[in-house]
């Protein structure tokens, strides 16, 4: 038995999940997101490299309109956490749920699953300063903010060998913290890296300095010596969400991601994957068109129109009266919508006939 019943049912309210929600729901999907809050978005204290989103907009802030705009098209979204999701053995033609997805105390019903979970930076031991003010996790995002200032790298693999000599690309100075661990980056990458400009430094990390709005002014050492740096980058691996992908046994590569075709398909029927927790960069933009491919792809299978030529054969002439294939949820919502190309229209509208497009002569 299921608490509620949905077409769609998104784990995840970052920006993959909820891009992902936002096709699904405008073409006509009841969905559901299950967010449980956090992620690496919500981290972010500025907005870079997405287009029409201004440097000042928090994370956070971004996130809030992006789910008030999801919600405004009928999607339903739920602060919680997904600990199941189960298969109930029901094919894509029964009118009974493929999946029961457990969120808290209540377990909903769907037919699609889309899992954008993520996953979270190992973080290094402390002192390590505040994330966005000299902690920073994506180098593609925040490489631009360090030009032509003093940056670390912290760690011993060749993640962290070869992210310090990409630095060199936007900066002069550029050190390599291990932290008193041997590296483990390998022969080659050792006789590259030492061919570089780039400092290595093996003692430990004791203290640090702050100017006054926060940011990391420099890091004092087991050896006694201090370093002035303005920012720089962790890079101890990440660990991925996938319990979720697990229990339903879903491939997974090598590297911990889930494995996905280019609509984010996964080796389940009915369950896609999307964002940070599938292979690629992990970036806004990348994680939002996976989203977006994903609530296309959705809608490709779950569409009820056109009814093939078997089906018409089976179940006879699509008639008026299967027209819209659209809940009536969904179908107030969209009429009421101020993007309704009728302009939006109130139940007394329907009820009177008024507030719709005027009919052309």
């Amino acid at each position: 038995m299921t608490d509620e019943q949905y077409e769609v049912a998104v784990v995840g309210g970052g920006p993959a999940g909820l891009t992902a929600a936002l096709y699904t729901t405008r073409l006509g999907h009841d969905t559901v997101v299950v967010n449980r809050g956090g992620g690496r978005a919500a981290m972010m204290t500025d907005t870079h490299n997405v287009i029409g989103v201004t440097e000042e907009t928090s994370g956070v802030e971004f996130l809030q309109t992006a789910r008030e705009q999801v919600q405004s098209y009928g999607a339903e979204y739920r602060q919680g956490f997904v600990s199941r999701v189960e298969q109930t053995g029901a094919d894509a033609d029964d009118d009974a749920p493929r999946f029961h997805v457990t969120a808290d105390e209540d377990t909903l019903g769907a037919d699609h699953v889309v899992l954008a979970t993520g996953f979270s930076d190992e973080r290094p031991d402390p002192p390590l300063p505040r994330t966005g003010r000299g902690l920073h996790w994506c180098l593609h995002c925040d490489a631009y903010m360090f030009v032509d200032e003093p940056v670390w790298v912290m760690g011993t693999g060749e993640a962290a060998a070869h992210v310090a000599m990409i630095m060199l690309n936007f900066t002069d100075d550029v050190d390599l913290l291990t932290r008193g661990d041997e590296p483990t980056w390998s022969d080659e990458t050792d006789a590259q890296l030492r061919n570089h400009p780039v400092e290595i430094v093996h003692a430990d990390v004791t203290g640090m300095e702050k100017d006054d709005d926060g940011w990391l002014r420099a890091f004092e050492f087991a050896d006694g010596t201090r370093r002035e740096y303005r920012g720089g980058f962790p890079m101890y691996g990440s660990d991925y969400n996938a319990d979720l992908a697990d229990q339903l046994g879903v491939e997974r590569n090598d590297d911990g991601t889930i494995a996905v075709d280019d609509h984010g398909e996964t080796s389940v029927d009915g369950v896609r994957a999307v964002g940070d927790i599938v292979p690629g960069h992990n970036q806004i933009p990348v994680a939002m068109g996976q989203g977006a491919k994903a609530g296309i792809g959705i809608h490709y299978e779950a569409r009820e129109f056109p009814r093939s030529t078997e089906e018409i054969e089976s179940e006879g002439a699509v008639t008026e009266a299967d027209v819209p294939a659209i809940s009536a949820d969904l179908l107030a919502t969209a009429v009421a919508h101020e993007g309704h190309a009728g302009g939006p229209r109130t139940a007394e509208d329907e009820a009177t006939g008024e507030g719709e497009a005027p009919a052309d002569d």
